[in-house]
C-alpha cells in the first residue's frame, strides 16, 4: 500500500503538521485522524463547503476535481484556483501533498 506525506499548513498561523496518509485516505480523513480542526458538516461526502482547503502541492496525484465538488467550491469563502474540498482529494499516487487550511472561524454552506 502507497503512503505519502501531507503537510498541513495553517492560516491562522499555527506551527505545521505532517502526516503520514495511506492509499485511499482523504485530506480530511488524516486531519481528522490527527486531531486537526477541519469542518465537515455534511461528513465528507461532497454535500457542503465547509472543508475548503487550498492544495499548494501535489495536485496532480489527487483525484480531477468533478462538477459536484466546483459547485461547492464556488461556495466556499474565498475560493481560489488551488481550491478544493478535503474529503474529495483522496491520496491515490506517490507525491506528498501540501495542503493550506483557512481560518476554521465560520459557519459554512
Amino acid at each position: 500500500m502507497k503512503a505519502v506525506n501531507i503537510t498541513f499548513k495553517f492560516q491562522d498561523g499555527q506551527p505545521d503538521q505532517t502526516h503520514v496518509a495511506a492509499e485511499g485516505e482523504s485530506v480530511l480523513d488524516v486531519a481528522l485522524n490527527n486531531d486537526i480542526q477541519l469542518q465537515h458538516n455534511c461528513g465528507g461526502v461532497c454535500g457542503c463547503s465547509t472543508c475548503h482547503v487550498y492544495i499548494l502541492q501535489g495536485e496532480d496525484d489527487l483525484p480531477e476535481i468533478s462538477d459536484k465538488e466546483e459547485d461547492f467550491i464556488d461556495r466556499a469563502v474565498n475560493p481560489r484556483i488551488n481550491s478544493r474540498l478535503g474529503c474529495q482529494c483522496v491520496v491515490q499516487g506517490n507525491q506528498n501533498i501540501v495542503v493550506q487550511i483557512p481560518p476554521q472561524e465560520f459557519l459554512g454552506h
